[in-house]
């Protein structure tokens, strides 16, 4: 009978340590890596927020080529394009964000410019993953 108990308290530790990696953080890196990307909705922020502490606890610099994603890591990087003109941009994160329903990605406005997203304000880019800034 003691047997048993010992059999299902090993069951069990096994189990919790199954789920537990299994909500690992990391696990979002598959989203956009490998297969090209994935086509999100982005939009930009700028002005309002220039020079304002950003979730990662730098500065926002609307200028830099940064972004705010809800869940990646800080210090990720990340490659978008519009597909509507090919052009591309590498951003960080660095902040959180956006918390608008439907969209994915908050560029800065030199990161927004650079690809020609700002007069549409929002629209389809496609991201990928590229790596994550060891310190």
């Amino acid at each position: 009978m003691k047997r048993v108990n010992v059999s299902l308290k090993q069951c069990m530790f096994i189990v919790s340590v199954l789920l537990l990696f299994s909500c690992a953080s990391t696990s979002h890196i598959n989203d956009v890596s490998g297969q090209g990307g994935k086509y999100v909705v982005a939009s930009w922020y700028g002005k309002k927020f220039n020079g304002r502490t950003t979730a990662s606890g730098e500065r926002f610099n609307m200028y830099a080529m940064t972004c705010a994603h809800r869940t990646f890591r800080f210090g990720t990087k990340l490659r978008v394009t519009n597909p509507d003109n090919n052009k591309s941009v590498v951003v960080t994160v660095n902040d959180r964000g956006p918390f608008i329903k439907g969209r994915t990605l908050d560029l800065s406005y030199g990161a927004a410019k650079k690809i020609g997203l700002i007069r549409k304000g929002v629209g389809r880019v496609k991201m990928e993953y590229l790596s994550l800034k060891r310190s």
